[in-house]
């Protein structure tokens, strides 16, 4: 079975829109001013041109589609532009010989070949060849162009989702394991306190797992989660943690990466000293510009703990995938505070944002 060359829009549209004009020169080569006078022209030696123009614009459309897929890269255009070059030789001179010597020999219209109409006609040939060529290698290189910057675009995002997914997957085991050591420790101090931890905490962790699921999560959702791990706090330490959250509804649907709060919340009761007289306190709240501020009086331990890090460097991270500015660090001899840029959600791509949160918040965040 013969499988044709399927030829592009472009090269389509070139071809319908050249071959009547290519069409009515080479009629005037072949009969001069005959050709404004004697109809017999028109309905015969018109369709005749035709018929030759799309059998040797089909061979020029073969001839360049076979030199794209030798040559493709664009690193290889100057091999590819000089072997389409050479259509001239394979393709367009043979055919305007052909129809020059079949109109001779068949003397169609009392046609008789002379040099200057050969030359006339190789030299109209020879200009077809070169608008032709010179378009389809333009559009080819624009398209391989395209293809080569979506590629780039591509490599880029799956580069990202990797970084973001490996910056997801240490949060779990971060959170998880310190609640653990949490839990170590209230088994020996008070059993019955650590039951309702380990309830509290099965809890909170089933959230966790569905909510880091998404690279981003909105902010009535963080501040939901945020409520419920505050009453693992509570379970363990009593008022030793006082967390203060004031916000405004207007900003529920605004975005930031999942389970931010919760690990700067964790961050602060790690490395600050709790008691009762000396409560940790860690306010949550909104400020102009879209953001979010998270502060804690500082109350440094003397003995500092092991830390990874996780935390900061990771909020840190996923803005900066993101592509997101803002996200600040600072501290004084009273505070540390951390602010955090809220995301619209027409700012960020689709694939990061969580449109809603998981249908199960309510039932996790009640007790």
């Amino acid at each position: 079975m013969i499988k044709f060359e399927r030829s592009t829009k472009i090269e389509w549209y070139s071809f319908l829109a050249a071959m009547p004009l290519i069409d009515l020169g080479m009629n005037y080569i072949l009969y001069k001013d005959r050709l404004f006078s004697d109809y017999r022209i028109w309905l015969v030696s018109f369709p005749l041109i035709w018929v030759a123009g799309v059998i040797t614009w089909y061979f020029h459309v073969v001839y360049s589609h076979s030199m794209q897929r030798k040559y493709p890269g664009l690193n290889q255009s100057t091999m590819r532009i000089i072997m389409k070059c050479l259509v001239n030789i394979f393709v367009m001179s043979p055919a305007v010989l052909i129809i020059f010597l079949s109109y001779d020999a068949l003397h169609i219209l009392g046609y008789s070949l002379t040099q200057i109409d050969l030359m006339n006609g190789l030299l109209v040939g020879f200009a077809v060849n070169l608008v032709f060529s010179t378009l389809w290698e333009a559009m080819y290189i624009m398209d391989k162009n395209k293809e080569s910057i979506g590629e780039k675009e591509l490599l880029s995002q799956m580069s990202l989702q990797q970084e973001f997914d490996v910056l997801k997957s240490q949060v779990n085991p971060h959170f998880l394991f310190n609640c653990f050591n949490t839990l170590s420790s209230l088994i020996n101090e008070d059993p019955k306190k650590a039951e309702v931890f380990l309830d509290e905490l099965s809890k909170v962790y089933r959230y966790l797992l569905r909510n880091n699921e998404t690279g981003l999560s909105t902010l009535e959702n963080e501040l939901k989660f945020i409520e419920s791990y505050s009453r693992l706090l509570k379970t363990r330490h009593g008022e030793a943690v006082q967390i203060q959250v004031e916000s405004n509804s207007r900003y529920d649907n605004y975005l930031l990466p999942s389970l931010s709060l919760q690990m700067l919340v964790e961050n602060a009761v790690k490395h600050n000293v709790l008691s009762k007289n000396k409560p940790l306190i860690i306010d949550i709240f909104l400020v102009a510009g879209n953001k979010l501020v998270v502060s804690n009086n500082l109350q440094r331990r003397t003995k500092k703990g092991p830390s990874n890090r996780i935390g900061l460097d990771n909020i840190r991270t996923k803005y900066k995938l993101l592509g997101q500015s803002g996200f600040q660090v600072m501290e004084d001899p009273k505070n540390f505070t951390v602010v955090m840029p809220l995301i619209w959600n027409s700012t960020i791509d689709k694939r990061w944002m969580t449109m809603e949160g998981p249908k199960t918040n309510d039932n996790l965040i009640s007790k």
